[in-house]
């Protein structure tokens, strides 16, 4: 069972810079493009979630140890982190949480402000970090240690950023004074600098 929890996160996490990476980059190329931009990860995505599941049992086999009280911080967080993704996605509806908006002009979508996102501007990412981070605690696998660094890197320095140019451009001063108000990705306290 924590193997197949451990490649399905592996196995899923690719969808993450597949999609984002580029719709937000080139959002402009995407928007042209319209709702066809979703067949984008299927055809960048499978291929390589295929590859992953051929090579699991290679994956998998680097392995942590993690004494059982590691194991439980891990399920508390996979539990909180889910609980906020579920909540962001409540908060920005399906089309805002598959991102609609930023693919499709005739949808502008809305400036959410509250909730986790009063706390924190990306607090869906953030559940990712803390899905992520439980994942690893609960199976000790490697591969995951690993793609929860590289997705706290990617999302931190890339995906943000080129989002956040994006909700300026859509929503303007208003996204600006949210931006200025609200912290990044941690809650204030945590970092205060950002």
């Amino acid at each position: 069972m924590l193997d197949l929890l451990a490649i399905m996160t592996i196995i899923f996490w690719p969808v993450v810079p597949l999609f984002w990476i580029p719709v937000h980059g080139l959002s402009g190329i995407f928007k042209r493009i319209g709702p066809l931009t979703y067949l984008s990860p299927l055809i960048t995505w499978l291929p390589l979630a295929y590859l992953i599941y051929k090579q699991k049992a290679f994956i998998l086999q680097f392995n942590i140890n993690l004494p059982l009280l590691i194991n439980t911080a891990g399920m508390i967080l996979l539990v909180l982190g889910t609980f906020l993704h579920l909540w962001t996605g409540k908060l920005l509806g399906l089309w805002g949480l598959i991102g609609l908006p930023e693919v499709y002009s005739r949808i502008k979508g809305k400036l959410v402000a509250g909730g986790p996102f009063s706390v924190v501007r990306h607090p869906t990412y953030f559940a990712h970090t803390l899905i992520f981070t439980g994942v690893f605690l609960i199976t000790g696998a490697a591969a995951v240690a690993i793609i929860t660094i590289l997705d706290f890197i990617l999302i931190n320095l890339i995906i943000i950023p080129l989002e956040e140019k994006e909700l300026l451009n859509r929503f303007g001063e208003k996204y600006r004074q949210y931006r200025d108000r609200v912290p990044r990705y941690f809650p204030h306290g945590v970092n205060k600098g950002v």
